[in-house]
């Protein structure tokens, strides 16, 4: 088993192979989607990318604990293959997420424009860990809140009041890509990485599917977002890349994070 706390220069196959089975509480991946945006995300036919796909998928797997969960990012049209697969598995569906990424104008005019990436929630089991209380967002309606605060909303016959840390996390989304968040008048600046995930985002998923101390797992780190997280929330962390560049990036900011709780 390789140490914890640690990233490696490692192909993700050799890197799994690596892992002791049944050690992961959640793993948080986000792999390539085949959409040419790089050399990494490129793939010679569809075909080649789901079997690619599939085989560090099973490897994954194995790896969880049996209480253990995953959160996969992808395009929707990839998740509605990726979905089956992981079902005959044997792993337990949970949620299509939908990330509405509020990620700008856009131009497409023969169809409607793309502004969403979908996350894949599954668990090995059906005995999971999920603190729903941890991911709480603020209620919408704020008038009508503030009325149900005071002589609450009758429901079925019973009267309900919201609740001061506001309402369940529901299965969309609205997160600003960090493409779109770190526009200086109006214009996007060059990231290091193409595709990078917004901590924040990844912090609710840690939140949610673990607790303080246990093991996170990313076999393709990229900006090295999931264990900036992980740190960030004392959970131990896992990871790999190929990239010397990203790796070396993202050693450089976890050595730089606190812990908070």
């Amino acid at each position: 088993m390789l140490k914890t706390n640690k990233l490696y220069l490692m192909d993700c196959l050799d890197f799994l192979d690596q892992i002791d089975d049944e050690t992961i509480d959640l793993a948080i991946i986000d792999p390539p989607y085949n959409l040419k945006m790089a050399k990494w995300d490129t793939f010679n036919t569809n075909s080649e990318y789901f079997t690619f796909t599939f085989s560090w998928l099973d490897k994954l797997i194995k790896k969880l604990k049996i209480t253990g969960s995953l959160y996969l990012f992808n395009t929707p049209y990839n998740s509605a293959y990726i979905l089956p697969h992981l079902e005959n598995q044997e792993m337990v569906f949970q949620n299509w997420i939908t990330w509405d990424k509020r990620d700008g104008m856009a131009a497409m005019r023969t169809r409607y424009n793309k502004g969403q990436e979908t996350i894949l929630f599954f668990t090995r089991s059906k005995k999971y860990t999920f603190n729903s209380d941890d991911i709480r967002i603020p209620y919408e309606s704020t008038e009508r809140i503030a009325h149900a605060q005071k002589k609450g909303i009758l429901k079925n016959g019973k009267r309900l009041f919201p609740n001061p840390n506001g309402k369940l996390c529901p299965e969309v989304w609205h997160i600003s890509s960090e493409r779109h968040r770190n526009k200086n008048n109006g214009k996007t600046p060059k990231l290091l990485h193409v595709t990078p995930k917004p901590i924040k985002m990844l912090e609710r998923m840690i939140l949610a599917s673990s607790n303080a101390g246990d093991l996170i797992l990313d076999c393709f780190i990229g900006t090295g977002a999931t264990a900036i997280a992980a740190k960030r929330l004392n959970r131990n962390y896992i990871g790999c890349d190929l990239d010397q560049e990203y790796l070396e990036n993202a050693n450089k900011k976890l050595n730089e994070v606190e812990i908070q709780c």
